[in-house]
């Protein structure tokens, strides 16, 4: 238990997506709470959400309705995090902050727990948390980087749409249906139509080709577990509603045999090993829908390089990915005795 026995917990954006998931995980992981506080855009003033049978009224998300707060969860957008989240920190609340606003700050830790914990001992207010893409890779690769360290990781994703949030949720209900009746559809929440397709493109372009997502990935990656690690990303969304999955190429340092792989894995704190390539297991997104932990499988031995290893990473981009990696920051302070 952390410094108190009780926490008063707000969470902004709290009628989005992922505000949504984090409410659910903070109500099924029974956290010591003696006030959730639900902060939202002005329109969502006043509207009502039952918990467990208890009615929690929305209010505006602004300095002064952080009174009291203890720790604010936000996924409400980088800007909204930029004006805010010193405002929430100024009231006297830890912030663990879902956008990309505070990630690469030095002052802000950037914190997956099962990797990089210690990092919440020297927070100053605002803590980040991860990009989904990152968080289920780094998931993975702490176990290997532990036994042998990584020098160069070359990942592919295969992104879900509910990582663009509703409305691209609902884009791909609709030009699924579209496309079924009429042979043809007009694109929803992106600049091509994702049913039935692929993007590969997720964010803007930037430097030598690469999209921000990307560099998102290797920026982030480096911060999390070492600045000697080469990374290289490609980023794709697909038209699946839940769960991001990443063909993974890592090298190592010595040798990592595939069997000792699934061991690592298989001990390794918030990963699920799913691969039996006799049962044709292994894991894939629909698997995903009421997971939490991080799968892992199709583990191979890169035969064209010595030291090198192939995996699939699988996780709930909602969950894992954003809502329950910002809990499981909550939790960890709590152990720590950091709040």
């Amino acid at each position: 238990m952390g410094k108190k026995k009780t926490y008063k917990i707000a969470v902004v954006g709290a009628m989005g997506m992922v505000g949504t998931e984090m409410i659910k995980t903070l109500m099924k992981r029974e956290l010591p709470v003696s006030e959730l506080r639900l902060l939202d855009i002005p329109e969502n003033e006043g509207k009502q959400i039952n918990l467990n049978g208890k009615v929690h009224r929305v209010v505006t998300a602004k300095k002064e309705n952080f009174k009291g707060i203890d720790i604010a969860l936000f996924s409400a957008g980088g800007d909204a995090s930029k004006a805010l989240a010193p405002e929430a920190v100024e009231m006297g609340a830890v912030v663990v902050d879902n956008s990309s606003a505070w990630r690469m700050d030095p002052d802000c830790p950037l914190v997956v727990p099962e990797v990089n914990p210690e990092q919440l001992d020297h927070h100053k207010g605002i803590i980040a948390n991860p990009n989904c893409s990152t968080i289920q890779m780094v998931v993975a690769l702490k176990p290997l980087q532990d036994y042998a360290r990584i020098k160069r990781v070359i990942v592919s994703t295969y992104q879900a749409v509910s990582g663009s949030g509703q409305k691209a949720f609902e884009g791909l209900k609709q030009e699924s249906r579209e496309y079924l009746e009429k042979g043809k559809t007009e694109p929803a929440a992106y600049k091509y139509q994702i049913a039935f397709n692929c993007i590969p493109q997720i964010d803007i372009f930037q430097e030598g080709g690469y999209t921000k997502e990307e560099y998102k990935m290797v920026n982030e990656t480096i911060k999390i577990m070492d600045n000697s690690i080469k990374v290289s990303a490609t980023c794709v969304r697909v038209p699946v509603w839940y769960g991001h999955s990443e063909s993974i190429n890592i090298e190592t340092e010595i040798k990592i045999t595939s069997g000792k792989a699934m061991e690592l894995l298989k001990s390794a704190p918030g990963i699920k090993l799913v691969d039996d390539v006799e049962q044709q297991l292994y894991p894939m997104p629909l698997f995903s829908n009421d997971e939490d932990l991080t799968m892992v499988g199709r583990i191979r031995e890169d035969f064209t390089t010595a030291n090198a290893l192939n995996l699939w990473v699988v996780s709930n981009n909602i969950r894992k990915g954003a809502a329950l990696n910002a809990v499981h920051i909550v939790e960890t302070l709590i152990e720590r005795n950091i709040v």
